[in-house]
């Protein structure tokens, strides 16, 4: 397949289609995957070209589907596990909380865990409740789970079949908004290999004035914040993590390092999320190369509203672009920051 305009979900059908083939272990199963194809048609067709032996569908009982997984990884499959949206996995969380991500610990390596648990995750699709939550915090802090969220097409492909190749369990965020998302890519050329090794960042667009970290659905928001930065004369570097954890400490502190100002862009709701955690290491870890505090652009911090609320829950450009002119002022040897601008405010 040469170079074209490849959709996000298209990449991720063609990677699992070729892990398939690759190795006769991997198995891909969930709510509705096999005839269906997924509510969003990432397997569409596996079973079909495949077999339901190697693509099928489950009853609707998420901690049996992973529970089901965890034997299957101990008989040494290789399982592709899809979780039909993000709120519905909670079910499935204890299971990947006390035995999805100790039991290699448990076993001293004994018994890896080599599974991929996608959940398609975020908002930006007008769904209702259970159907648009942003679930990633609760993996990254549970010890012995890798979370990738990838935003691009390529990444797309890429991220997806080193997440099966990988040894541990993997929770690969699919962000929905990004589903029918296009990019000119050339899958025939990722398969023979290339891409950005996972856990590593990446720099979307060079700056010299601000950072903006984002992941996952919030780059293409930080992107576009970015360009419309330049009518306001400031020139802003959009560092994509990529992977949540492990996180690439180099890449985002030599970022700010460079600019000396810091934002970090997340659609989860704001308090205790991944994007404090971000903060705080920047702040730790580049305090003398910081010109102005760190702030964070977040969802609210409420329930996930109905759909016509939606766009007033998301962080988009206008906001973000209001993080980063709070960021500006005089250089002056003193404690000011803007004068609109409370401390209380700028610590919410």
């Amino acid at each position: 397949m040469a170079a074209g305009a490849v959709t996000f979900a298209s990449a991720l059908n063609r990677a699992l289609r070729d892990a398939v083939v690759a190795d006769d272990r991997v198995l891909i199963f969930g709510e509705d995957v096999g005839v269906a194809g997924g509510v969003f048609r990432i397997t569409d067709g596996i079973a079909r070209d495949h077999g339901d032996d190697r693509c099928f569908d489950t009853p609707l009982a998420e901690s049996g589907i992973i529970g089901f997984a965890v034997g299957l990884c101990m008989s040494g499959m290789r399982p592709v596990v899809e979780m039909q949206f993000d709120a519905f996995a909670y079910p499935a969380f204890e299971q990947i909380t006390s035995h999805v991500a100790k039991m290699r610990n448990r076993t001293r390596g004994a018994l890896p865990m080599p599974m991929v648990i996608r959940i398609p995750y975020a908002g930006g699709i007008g769904g209702v409740e259970h159907h648009c939550d942003s679930s990633e915090a609760y993996y990254a802090h549970t010890p012995g789970l890798r979370v990738y969220t990838p935003a691009t097409v390529e990444d797309a492909y890429t991220m997806l079949r080193a997440a099966i190749d990988d040894p541990d369990p993997v929770i690969f965020m699919e962000p929905k908004r990004l589903y029918w998302s296009k990019d000119d890519v050339d899958l025939d050329a990722l398969a023979a290999g290339g891409g950005t090794p996972v856990g590593q960042a990446v720099i979307r667009r060079p700056g010299t004035d601000a950072t903006l970290v984002a992941y996952g659905p919030s780059v293409p928001v930080a992107l576009e914040a970015a360009e419309a930065a330049l009518e306001e004369g400031w020139n802003v570097e959009v560092v994509d993590l990529r992977s949540i954890n492990p996180y690439d400490d180099e890449t985002v502190i030599e970022s700010v390092r460079r600019t000396g100002r810091c934002v970090v862009v997340q659609e989860a709701q704001g308090f205790a999320g991944v994007g404090a955690e971000i903060a705080a290491r920047v702040q730790e870890r580049a305090f003398h190369s910081l010109a102005a505090p760190v702030l964070r652009v977040a969802g609210l911090d409420i329930p996930y509203p109905p759909p016509k609320l939606e766009q007033r829950h998301l962080p988009g450009v206008d906001r973000v672009l209001d993080a980063v002119a709070r960021l500006q002022w005089d250089d002056e040897p003193d404690d000011r920051w803007l004068p609109s601008v409370t401390r209380a405010e700028v610590g919410r």
